[in-house]
């Protein structure tokens, strides 16, 4: 397997499984992973939050934990990436008003390089302009915002991930081992057990 370079696109209150499990996930299969945040530097951090389905309405959300970044939003380029990944939580409904954002977020899009987005993460991926023509799912509130963005929302169970072509989605954490199994197969990973 030859490495790729990874970059996540992540700010404060971004979903904490969301943000932990994919970025130790795709370490652990040998990748070189970045994350950023507008407005920081690699040493900063941003909170996360806890976002469960407890049987309300909608889901609930608890303090997480820390995350540290580790490279700096202002020095990277986009054209030195293999893919990108967009984590849900709060943190897209503003990030996606940094015009930087959707200027990477677009790069990758246009360039058809493997872009995974999770839950809220569409909404980045929506403001990029980045969906028309696409199917996708994410969390089922989002789904009208990728329908007027020109893209098709899928709704899937929640353990599930959805593949168009470059873009590999899913409604939420639980679909996990889907979601990266398949960014994974987009990524060309190739995993010896």
């Amino acid at each position: 397997m030859s490495a790729k370079k990874i970059l996540f696109l992540v700010g404060d209150y971004v979903e904490d499984y969301e943000v932990m499990v994919p970025f130790q996930t795709l370490l652990t299969v040998g990748h070189k992973v970045h994350t950023v945040c507008p407005d920081k530097a690699a040493g900063d951090y941003v909170r996360t939050a806890i976002h469960d389905f407890e049987g309300d309405q909608t889901y609930s959300e608890k303090p997480g934990h820390n995350f540290t970044l580790n490279a700096t939003f202002d020095e990277i380029k986009a054209e030195d990436y293999d893919a990108l990944v967009i984590p849900g939580g709060r943190a897209p409904e503003y990030i996606r008003l940094n015009a930087r954002v959707l200027e990477i977020t677009r790069h990758f899009a246009k360039a058809d390089k493997p872009i995974a987005a999770i839950c809220h993460g569409a909404q980045v991926l929506a403001a990029a302009d980045a969906l028309k023509g696409k199917k996708c799912t994410a969390y089922p509130a989002v789904g009208p915002s990728v329908n007027q963005a020109g893209g098709e929302y899928v709704e899937i169970p929640v353990d599930q991930a959805y593949v168009d072509g470059n873009l590999v989605t899913a409604p939420a954490w639980p679909a996990h081992p889907d979601w990266m199994a398949k960014f994974l197969q987009v990524l060309g990973t190739k995993i010896e057990l």
